[in-house]
């Protein structure tokens, strides 16, 4: 005979079993639901790029559109260890550039997630020579359209587009947040940070002092030990490497660079809440080197921060994990990418090439 369950306790569990259903039920759908957002119109492949000696470790994403030739959008990163998705963050992009019939690539830079080398130890020419083997390579596949190719580059690439771009042809640049030169930028990026956390005129003076300092440490050609002593002894985060990085960079200037681009069609891209380039001086300076030509097209994105995510995400680290999970493509400011996607169609129907 079976134990009897009182009317009461059977309820109970009745609802335990039931509120674990709901549960199991939530949570799968949860789990469908980001999987369903970060699944991409596209396919993707790793790929190996020989280059100086060693390898790159990159990603090719290719439409499915059933054609057999594509154009395609060369990756080059900004400042930082990047793989070649950048964490994911990559994907809506390379979505946006499928549906215009582009393929994307990009890889890891040298000592990130496994690939040889040190981007660190790299100048912007270096960077420039590593993307243009990319370029060489993919030329040679039969699934690229060698006269399709082009670039895409955020902040710090803005040094390296042009410099590729006088290395090997490319049918069009896609430039976001670029910098013009670096010193500059630097000094811009320090006073909009100060006075984003409403600095006292006493720290932004000090501030200042400790900038002026290093840019003649750099100017002198002062070893690591030399800035750490001259910085009192706390080098503020500041390595060993990211030293020698800075010293081999810091007299960058995109102005020397960007005649290459003349007749070159460009799409720039510009957020209105960036702290880290001084976005007028970037646009001032690319229309009076390009704009002749009348192939360079500005874009702004007033609620957009340097990265181009919307202002209101980029404030919350809990906003931006939520959105990355269940709305990836959201992240992205108002047209940013379907800006790009429509500048790509443009490219073609003006060569007179179909678009999918």
């Amino acid at each position: 005979m079976s134990p009897k369950i009182h009317p009461r306790r059977r309820r109970g569990l009745r609802t335990a079993v039931w509120s674990c259903v709901t549960a199991l039920v939530v949570a799968v759908g949860l789990v469908g639901a980001v999987l369903w957002q970060n699944s991409y119109d596209m396919n993707e492949q790793r790929v190996s790029i020989r280059h100086g000696g060693q390898v790159l470790n990159g990603v090719l994403a290719t439409p499915r559109d059933g054609r057999k030739r594509h154009g395609l959008v060369v990756y080059v990163h900004g400042d930082g260890p990047l793989d070649a998705t950048h964490d994911d963050g990559y994907q809506p992009m390379w979505e946006a550039n499928a549906k215009a019939g582009y393929a994307s690539l990009s890889w890891d830079k040298p000592g990130v997630a496994g690939a040889p080398g040190d981007w660190l130890g790299q100048s912007m020419d270096d960077r420039a020579d590593e993307a243009a083997a990319a370029i060489t390579w993919a030329r040679a596949r039969p699934d690229i359209d060698g006269d399709r190719i082009g670039l895409w580059g955020a902040s710090q690439a803005g040094w390296v587009l042009p410099k590729i771009a006088a290395k090997t042809p490319v049918s069009f640049v896609i430039a976001v947040s670029p910098a013009i030169n670096w010193l500059q930028q630097g000094r811009y990026n320090l006073l909009a940070e100060l006075r984003a956390e409403g600095a006292s005129t006493a720290r932004t003076d000090a501030a200042i002092a400790r900038s002026d300092t290093t840019r003649q440490l750099l100017e002198h050609h002062a070893t690591f030990e030399e800035y750490v002593k001259a910085m009192g002894g706390d080098p503020d985060g500041m390595t060993t490497d990211r030293w020698r990085f800075i010293s081999k960079n810091y007299t960058a200037d995109a102005t020397r660079d960007l005649p290459a681009l003349i007749g070159v069609p460009v799409l720039l891209t510009l957020a209105g809440h960036d702290i880290n380039v001084d976005t007028a001086d970037t646009e001032r300076t690319y229309r009076k080197v390009l704009d002749a030509g009348g192939v360079m097209t500005a874009k702004h994105y007033a609620d957009a921060t340097h990265s181009l995510l919307k202002q209101s995400i980029e404030q919350s680290n809990l906003r931006i994990t939520l959105t990355a999970l269940f709305s990836p493509r959201s992240l992205f400011a108002e047209g940013f990418l379907d800006d790009q996607q429509q500048f790509l169609e443009h490219l073609d129907r003006a060569a007179g090439k179909a678009t999918p």
